[in-house]
């Protein structure tokens, strides 16, 4: 029994050139300024972790291919760092396809509700090294405890076999990411990692969760907003075609028909 594809509904727009991010002068002058405030300041020393993005958005335009931004950072002492990047919530359906007098048809499906979009974990040691199981089940780190809930009513071994399913789906598409890079430390307190995103990513608000590991436990922890976007032109249609679903189709039925009469002149003389 092997559960078919999963989809969550609309289509994807054209994708875009992927952000070229650096990490100069000016990123290493933060490093230094974040490493003094917890050395020398109380509330750094307190919060125990600090950490940003070298840019907080990702701008898809036509011919986008992928990007990256690197996440910086430092701890008040020795300890270890995860990462997880979560895309926004979205609803996704998993559906089995069976043979039916000869036609392949969906006969089982099975939605979940709060799939995240994109989801990726980077460390500096294996999670399963650095963390307790009870504490990576409580903060949702690795896809076995991301508790994807199923909205559509099935046993629990159906419901497994669809997770299972959506799990794979997503992994193959560059969309969920196991141990997306390592968290490299540049000392014992200054650490960086890259965060990659593949040319399909989904637009919306995604969460950059950074955890202070020491002990098996999680000691402190950030949450960053990075977005991810269409600008320019591909914004302005995606928008028209949201608004103007109708109008839309026909313009686009309608350049096809025109593009296939114009392919088809130079052959009427022969």
């Amino acid at each position: 029994m092997t559960p078919g594809r999963c989809s969550a509904g609309g289509e994807r727009d054209p994708v875009t050139p992927p952000l070229a991010v650096s990490f100069d002068g000016l990123d290493l002058l933060g490093l230094l300024l974040i490493l003094s405030l917890l050395c020398w300041g109380p509330p750094a020393r307190a919060q125990g972790l600090v950490a940003d993005l070298t840019s907080h958005l990702i701008a898809i335009t036509t011919g986008f291919t992928g990007a990256s931004v690197v996440l910086f950072g430092a701890t008040d002492g020795p300890g270890d760092v995860i990462i997880a990047v979560r895309g926004p919530d979205r609803e996704m359906t998993v559906r089995r396809k069976s043979r039916v007098a000869g036609i392949w048809v969906n006969t089982q499906e099975v939605t979940f509700a709060n799939v995240p979009s994109f989801y990726a974990i980077a460390a500096s040691r294996p999670v399963a090294d650095i963390l307790s199981p009870a504490a990576a089940a409580f903060y949702r780190l690795g896809l076995a405890n991301l508790k994807l809930a199923a909205s559509t009513p099935a046993p629990s071994v159906v419901v497994d076999a669809f997770r299972t399913a959506l799990e794979r789906t997503q992994q193959e598409a560059g969309l969920f990411v196991e141990r997306m890079s390592k968290v490299d430390f540049l000392g014992e307190r200054l650490f960086r990692a890259t965060i990659a995103f593949p040319s399909n990513v989904p637009t919306g608000t995604y969460l950059v969760e950074v955890f202070l590991v020491r002990d098996k436990d999680v000691v402190s922890g950030q949450t960053t907003p990075l977005v991810v976007s269409k600008v320019g032109v591909d914004a302005s249609v995606f928008e028209f075609s949201k608004r103007q679903p109708g109008f839309y189709g026909a313009i686009a039925v309608l350049t096809a028909m025109v593009a296939g009469w114009l392919a088809s002149l130079p052959f009427r003389g022969a």
